[in-house]
């Protein structure tokens, strides 16, 4: 088998067989298949495409290039969430506690936030002590006690994806969704869960921008986790403006507790209960839809579910004084932006009010930047919201940067006119 066959095969569009792939990416991993030589093939693979079936067998190689968690010791069905990136983004920090305490296991691994898009593990740390680097038997030691466990990923997972994706990114190839599909569903592969509901955003803060691109690619996703063995449902939400009211890492815990406690933003409960209900019918904890959605809703209301976030965060040695005093996770230095004129907010661009945030310190540009975790800001109103002139429109939470550009960004991206028009939340699901 030589690379050189396997470039004049795709670029003739030609179906790559199971042991062609697993060639690929095992010699490309070790470095015996050269940058230069995958380029070739992936610029092929952007022009003719691949079908579902190479692209499971590109997501299981990519998969087993590291390590792949046996959960096998956890009792019961595990499940999990994956978004495919937004701007407010706090589901999992509402979810997990929630559905783990109608006794679903949530056995997550997830990451940290990179330019506009925020991650868990980074929000988690906004809670003092809060361990998000924990050994394996621990974690599933934890998960079988109380149900929940949220950490960073552990070890070397997917280490094939990472560096293709390194080169998608420097060769305009990022953009091919068979890629993206199976770039996404190896990590999850290898996360170990048996059920899988994929939060698919769509819009403006998003990485698919149209309804079409995201069934496209929600429909491969959930193609390649069935054809591994997973339940696998994906929901298609908008990003059209931010999830929720409050964007920053400790901001965004804030927020979460509030919704635990039955008092959060209307957005972030009905994505949180829609994923919820899905995830407890596919560990047979719940027979019927809607019967779920309102047991849901309940735990919001009724405290159930912020004292299982409260076991979480005790047993991964989190500060459970910010549980009960949550103003301390964001910084009380604030700056009020009022609006300009009266009228109806028609759009907010959700990645541009994304990198206010970040400018302000709450993101990261590279990898290894610091991030404050207390700044952030608050959107007083949303998509359709009647505002008047000199009414606040959104208070910042600041430290010592980024404040000018922040403010320009918020006033250049929050569009105020005469139409009051309509965010639809929830866009569609693919089973």
């Amino acid at each position: 088998m030589h690379i050189i066959d396997l470039i004049l095969k795709k670029r003739a569009g030609k179906v790559l067989s199971k042991e062609e792939i697993n060639y690929l990416i095992e010699n490309y991993t070790n470095g015996n298949i050269k940058d230069y030589q995958m380029s070739a093939l992936l610029m092929a693979i952007y022009f003719q495409g691949m079908n579902h079936e190479e692209s499971t067998n590109l997501a299981l190689a990519m998969r087993d290039s590291g390590d792949v968690f046996d959960l096998s010791s956890i009792n019961g069905i595990k499940v999990d969430k994956h978004s495919t990136g937004g701007v407010g983004d706090t589901i999992t920090l509402v979810l997990a506690p929630l559905v783990a305490s109608f006794g679903a296991k949530v056995a997550k691994m997830s990451g940290r936030g990179l330019g506009h898009t925020g991650g868990t593990i980074d929000k988690l740390e906004s809670i003092p002590g809060f361990q998000v680097e924990v050994e394996f038997k621990d974690f599933l030691k934890q998960v079988n006690d109380i149900g929940v466990a949220v950490i960073g990923q552990s070890g070397e997972v997917a280490p094939a994806d990472k560096k293709l994706y390194a080169l998608r990114d420097v060769t305009a190839t990022v953009d091919i969704i068979p890629m993206i599909a199976s770039s996404i569903m190896s990590k999850k592969l290898a996360s170990g869960s048996d059920a899988i509901v994929l939060d698919v955003k769509v819009g403006s803060g998003a990485f698919m921008k149209t309804i079409d691109e995201a069934k496209e690619l929600a429909s491969l996703m959930v193609e390649i986790g069935k054809l591994a063995g997973k339940k696998v449902t994906a929901i298609l939400t908008s990003m059209e403006e931010p999830l929720g009211n409050l964007i920053g890492n400790g901001l965004e815990v804030y927020e979460a507790i509030l919704t635990l406690q039955g008092k959060g933003p209307k957005d972030v409960v009905d994505v949180t209960v829609e994923i919820g209900a899905q995830l407890l019918l596919d560990a047979n904890i719940e027979t019927d839809l809607e019967v779920a959605k309102q047991k849901l809703i309940d735990a919001l209301n009724n405290g159930i579910a912020l004292n299982k976030f409260r076991e979480m965060v005790i047993a991964q040695k989190g500060d459970v004084s910010y549980i009960d005093n949550p103003e301390k996770l964001f910084t009380n230095k604030k700056i009020v932006i009022n609006a300009k004129k009266s009228g109806y907010i028609e759009s907010i661009n959700a990645a541009n009010i994304g990198v206010a945030a970040s400018r302000l310190g709450a993101g990261r540009e590279h990898k290894d930047d610091i991030i404050d975790l207390k700044v952030g800001l608050d959107l007083h109103k949303k998509i359709g919201d009647y505002i008047k002139e000199g009414e606040p429109l959104v208070t910042l939470y600041v430290g010592d940067k980024g404040i000018e550009e922040a403010t320009k960004l918020i006033n250049d991206n929050i569009i105020i006119g005469n139409e009051k028009k309509e965010n639809k939340l929830i866009l569609g699901f693919v089973k």
